[in-house]
């Protein structure tokens, strides 16, 4: 069984998904992959302690404070592989970013390999169930470009704008451009 309630931001309605005890789901309004950590599970609307929780950290998150991770209990679903990459994510610190390639090349590391394909590590990014949170909105590609995140690209740029990143020095993809 999972539980959501609703969420209103700067960045519009977002539905918070639990297992009770863990957050196991943020997702935006309109985003790609949206609740499919849901997908052919009983859900019921009601508002858990979990959620109260991860409703104060989007508070301060949203009055531009950095509000620690630790304070709410999370479970993303998903592979192995997606979890290491969603916990390079938490590790990338609040108004910083990296790239898909760098996340390639931690990934490479801790599976002791030489290289790991992009489409990896972009395919396990844009799968994040918990956005904001497990902050992918913080990953760019290659030269600075604002590809990449399930929940728009304005978004993302509001996102990063709040943790104080210039953006302006940035590039927004031509749609059908690859990582």
């Amino acid at each position: 069984m999972f539980y959501t309630s609703e969420y209103e931001s700067p960045v519009g309605s977002i539905t918070l998904a639990s297992d009770e005890q863990n957050l196991v789901g943020l997702w935006l309004a309109g985003q790609k992959y949206y609740a499919d950590t849901l997908k052919n599970a009983d859900v019921q609307s009601t508002e858990l302690p979990v959620h109260v929780a991860a409703k104060k950290w989007l508070d301060d998150y949203f009055l531009g404070k950095n509000p620690p991770l630790r304070r709410i209990p999370l479970a993303p679903r998903g592979s192995e592989f997606r979890r290491n990459v969603w916990d390079l994510l938490c590790q990338i610190p609040y108004g910083e970013f990296t790239t898909y390639g760098a996340l390639g090349k931690k990934m490479a590391a801790l599976m002791g390999r030489q290289s790991m394909a992009g489409q990896a590590i972009g395919g396990a990014v844009g799968r994040n169930p918990v956005s904001i949170i497990i902050p992918c909105h913080r990953v760019i590609g290659a030269g600075g470009s604002l590809t990449g995140f399930a929940g728009g690209i304005d978004k993302k740029v509001k996102l990063l704008e709040l943790e104080g990143v210039d953006v302006s020095v940035m590039t927004v993809p031509v749609k059908g451009t690859a990582l």
